[in-house]
């Protein structure tokens, strides 16, 4: 089975389903059809595969013209009917792993696609887990479900974990040349899964097992959230110090080794680095072993957005203004700049806490006109003039390109930027508050 299915891929008759049609799958996907493969794409969303089938992406990183001529190429194939997947000699899952409450890992999703995979697997498939999840799960969740139908992993069906490491909105790294891991149960599975991912990617890292596979992916986030966590407390650390963060962190960013930038800001968001080292630290949970860094940079990361309305109270008590009854202009929604993407972003937290202490709250985003949060729908303001000089306070949260952020100098009075965008822009009459301004009275940092 094995030097079968190597000859489909090396060949291009492979069949490729993607469970999941989000923004892991749906870029895979692409990659896989441009790359020659037959995709059959599966979602539960009908108005997803609706859209799709109709050419329409609904993924930034996605255009709609290379989307609709694999359409019209025969290429791409959206569906709900799972039985489709059935004539797919390779499936990749790509479905969410968020976080309950309790910050443990909610595994249905996972679990749904296992259960999916169960019931259309055939001798001669290769099945690659791509979601983000917990080191053991490949093997724990996946391996069984295979194995109770008969099959042996490693000789007639192959399974694989390679971890997704898609950026939203980066302009230089996507889906094909971003290297891509891949671990499998056997080194058989890892051999057809490397040419699987040989073919559409432009680099292949083969590691020894599924563990490590699993591993790498929560490596690489936990890596960024404590080094944010890390250059978040040297933003209150400066702020008590009555230094400029910006000038100790670009004045460190000099040294050609030995150093990595990392920019301090209201908080962390996305679907990776708030979640990802939570699935690991779970695991270890129950083994008995408390991830420390982990923890404690989680707390100083969550506390952010409380840290920016703290600031924002601060700098309007200057202007002897109460939080209360002030309207508070927020500027960017989304969880980093220059996408449309809300998952996990301090700016719900902002708005919540500032509305909490009697705010009255307007956003503007360029990339996210409304959003719908606990059933009910915010719409954006435009940013013109008169909306910069009605607001008490402007509050820069994400730093998006599209902003025009000379004309926050010029119309408002005060802006708290926790993200350092006002340094781009020449003073005029607003008051700028950074997040590591000695108190909130004091002259900004920017010229």
């Amino acid at each position: 089975m094995k030097e079968i299915l190597l000859k489909r891929i090396e060949d291009r008759t492979a069949t490729v389903g993607i469970i999941g049609l989000g923004y892991v799958g749906l870029p895979l996907a692409v990659e896989c059809a441009q790359g020659g493969f037959k995709v059959i794409g599966y979602d539960v969303s009908e108005r997803v595969v609706r859209s799709l089938m109709e050419g329409r992406s609904h993924i930034q990183d996605v255009s709609s013209a290379d989307l609709g001529s694999l359409v019209r190429r025969g290429l791409f194939e959206a569906t709900t009917d799972e039985k489709r997947l059935s004539a797919a000699d390779a499936i990749s899952i790509a479905v969410p792993t968020p976080l309950v409450k309790t910050r443990d890992p909610d595994m249905s999703y996972v679990i749904s696609a296992s259960e999916t995979v169960s019931r259309v697997a055939h001798e001669g498939l290769l099945v690659v887990l791509e979601s983000t999840t917990y080191p053991g799960t490949t093997r724990e969740v996946l391996l069984p479900m295979l194995e109770k139908l008969g099959h042996v992993v490693g000789e007639d069906v192959f399974l694989a974990f390679s971890p997704e490491r898609v950026d939203p909105g980066n302009p230089v790294y996507h889906t094909k040349n971003t290297p891509k891991v891949v671990g499998g149960i056997t080194p058989a599975c890892t051999e057809i899964a490397t040419a699987l991912y040989s073919s559409v990617i432009d680099k292949v890292v083969p590691v020894s097992t599924t563990e490590a596979a699993e591993l790498v992916k929560l490596l690489e986030n936990t890596f960024r959230s404590v080094n944010i966590g890390l250059v978040n407390e040297m933003a209150i650390v400066c702020d008590k110090l009555g230094v400029d963060v910006w000038e100790v962190i670009n004045a460190a960013a000099t040294k050609p080794f030995g150093f990595m930038k990392f920019t301090p800001g209201p908080g962390i968001g996305g679907h990776c680095i708030p979640l990802d080292p939570h699935y690991l630290a779970w695991k270890m949970r129950t083994l008995n072993y408390k991830t420390r860094f982990i923890d404690l940079a989680s707390e100083i990361n969550s506390q952010m957005p409380a840290y920016v309305v703290e600031k924002v109270a601060q700098a309007l008590n200057d202007e002897r203004k109460p939080v209360n009854g002030s309207r508070v202009l927020i500027i960017g929604v989304a969880y980093k700049p220059n996408i449309d993407d809300m998952r996990e972003s301090p700016a719900l937290d902002v708005i919540r806490l500032l509305e909490q202490q009697g705010a009255d709250v307007v956003f503007h985003d360029p990339h996210i006109p409304s959003f719908r949060e606990d059933g009910h729908v915010r719409t954006g303001v435009e940013l013109t003039a008169k909306e910069l000089e009605q607001a008490d306070a402007v509050v820069i949260v994400t730093d998006h390109r599209a902003v025009d952020y000379q004309m926050l100098m010029d119309h408002a009075s005060l802006i708290v930027d926790s993200r350092n965008a006002m340094a781009r822009a020449m003073r005029t009459r607003a008051r700028v508050v950074s997040l590591a301004n000695t108190h909130a009275g004091a002259p900004a940092a920017t010229t």
